[in-house]
């Protein structure tokens, strides 16, 4: 299965390499992602088939995920998966291809730029309705619809910008292309939260 468009490539969902503080994921089972990540561009690129296998059940579960790529410090791609749609080995593979070859607004990634991207994974948690007053800056990611309208941020996005819970609220409904009051008026918000680890965390350069 191929990310979609919607759940993924859509620049309305929004992604950051800032990590927030975790036990889920061992050292081991990151950088074995990080590198299940690398190791699916590096196949696109030689135009090879890459084996996917369960690496252990754990990484087997379907989670969402965002993979994020950087170039010299810089966004080169951002691409995920909202919904627990397939395992997560296979959510980081598939993320991972289509945030170096199939984000709109960056060309594809070069033979020569693969080797120098670092990778940055962002794992969900399930999605959960959410009143405003719950949300916490800090801890949730936001999904908010409305009309055909979705928009999402990861939960590092408002500490980057330094948000209070409103204008998060806000600034998801803006992702959404809704009114900045759309969460006070019948949008559908959604939470989850986010363990968050790059390249550099496992110090794999």
């Amino acid at each position: 299965m191929s990310p979609s468009h919607e759940d993924t490539s859509d620049p309305t969902l929004a992604c950051s390499s800032e990590s927030q503080p975790s036990a889920e994921f061992s050292a081991q089972e990151r950088t074995l992602l990080l590198q299940l990540a690398h190791d699916s561009i590096t196949a696109a690129v030689e135009d090879r088939e890459l084996a996917l296998h369960p690496p252990s059940t754990h990484l087997a579960e379907c989670r969402g995920a965002f993979t994020t790529l950087y170039l010299r410090g810089e966004l080169r791609g951002c691409v995920g998966y909202v919904s627990p749609v397939t395992p997560l080995y296979r959510t980081v593979a598939e993320t991972a291809r289509a945030a170096a070859f199939e984000d709109p607004r960056f060309l594809p990634v070069t033979q020569e730029e693969a080797s120098e991207l670092e990778v940055s994974l962002s794992i969900l948690s399930r999605l959960e309705v959410i009143r405003p007053d719950d949300v916490e800056i800090g801890r949730h990611g936001l999904l908010i619809t409305l009309s055909g309208h979705r928009g999402l941020l990861l939960p590092q996005v408002p500490l980057e910008h330094n948000w209070n819970r409103v204008t998060f609220l806000e600034q998801t409904c803006h992702k959404a292309g809704l009114p900045a009051n759309a969460w006070q008026h019948g949008a559908r918000i959604e939470a989850f939260t986010a363990e968050v680890f790059s390249d550099r965390d496992t110090k794999r350069h």
